[in-house]
């Protein structure tokens, strides 16, 4: 009978490379991962790593092995549905949320407080963390639910692994400063601004990729003035006139900030994927269910449409201060 655990220790070890990085991972000293390889290579009569030099590489027994090991998590993880649906009401553990900044601005806080609140209330715990970490939380059974973009470093949506699921499209809007000849417009074209500055945040890879190729397309390439590595820092240059950017829907503005967020026009406009991320076949367990409900009202109210000059806050009244910030996250 294979140990489940120690099979979860290789794919770990696959995923991570190397005994120490999946020690790292599983919270587990390099000599408690070996013992747990060497304990399953004995349970199974094979060998499972080799050394190459100071390195030790998966046999090929062990490719075999993980072939069939994520069917068999997939299994693991539906039995854990019918179990937890059979047995007695109780004190639910929390549900485990992570995801790219962003996101936990405007989707995770709210759906949290959306179970915490609800009947009967779901204990969760919200990790922020970057893109292609939110999968590794998802494989060591640190994270239940990752809301992710697709990117080249992630696992494609085919990865036995994994259930990858669109949740919603986060569009791009141009900010501008509230005394910007474009404020007062209801739309702009990409167009439009591809003679001013730019404010550019060179670490988020793959909004700023998404950035130069939607410029591109509008036929320019924007003329970066200014970097900075947090949405509130660009935003803060854009308020005091340094230049203009783009900037994804769900990523909220402080409402002290003078600027004006404009929807673009385009066919298509810039926007990102969205996607809801669970280990293959945990998705039917009553929490993770609970949580990509939660999930799913959420998109299905976004993005909330932008009056030019004012925002309309959650209870649908406008702000009294126009030409602050046009839209306020859910």
């Amino acid at each position: 009978m294979i140990d489940l655990r120690r099979l979860h220790v290789l794919r770990i070890l696959d995923e991570h490379g190397t005994v120490t990085a999946a020690g790292e991972a599983l919270h587990l000293t390099p000599s408690a991962v070996s013992q747990q390889i060497r304990l399953l290579s004995r349970d199974l009569g094979v060998d499972l790593l080799e050394r190459v030099g100071r390195r030790v590489r998966l046999t090929p027994a062990a490719r075999v092995l993980l072939a069939h090991a994520d069917a068999l998590y997939a299994d693991w993880e539906r039995a854990l549905a019918e179990v937890s649906a059979a047995r007695a009401e109780g004190v639910a553990a929390p549900l485990r949320l992570c995801g790219f900044p962003t996101a936990v601005a405007g989707l995770l806080a709210p759906a949290a407080a959306r179970l915490r609140d609800s009947a009967p209330p779901l204990p969760v715990e919200v990790v922020q963390a970057e893109n292609a970490e939110c999968f590794a939380l998802l494989l060591a059974g640190e994270a239940d639910i990752a809301v992710v973009l697709p990117a080249p470093d992630t696992p494609p949506p085919d990865d036995p692994r994994f259930d990858q699921q669109p949740l919603l499209h986060d569009p791009f809007d141009l900010v501008v400063p509230a005394d910007h000849a474009l404020a007062a417009a209801a739309t702009a074209d990409l167009a439009d601004a591809a003679a001013k500055p730019w404010i550019a945040a060179p670490g988020r890879g793959d909004d700023a990729a998404l950035v130069l190729a939607a410029c591109s397309a509008a036929g320019f390439t924007p003329r970066i003035a200014h970097r900075a590595e947090e949405w509130n820092a660009v935003v803060a240059l854009v308020t005091h006139g340094f230049g203009v950017c783009l900037m994804p829907r769900l990523a909220p503005i402080p409402a002290h900030h003078g600027v004006v967020r404009i929807p673009l026009r385009g066919d298509p406009a810039p926007s990102r994927r969205v996607l809801t991320c669970v280990r293959r076949g945990s998705r039917e367990q009553a929490p993770i269910a609970r949580g990509l409900a939660a999930l799913a009202v959420l998109a299905g109210s976004f993005p909330l449409p932008l009056r030019p000059g004012g925002d309309h806050g959650p209870d649908g009244v406008e702000d009294p201060e126009p030409h602050r910030h046009t839209y306020r996250a859910p």
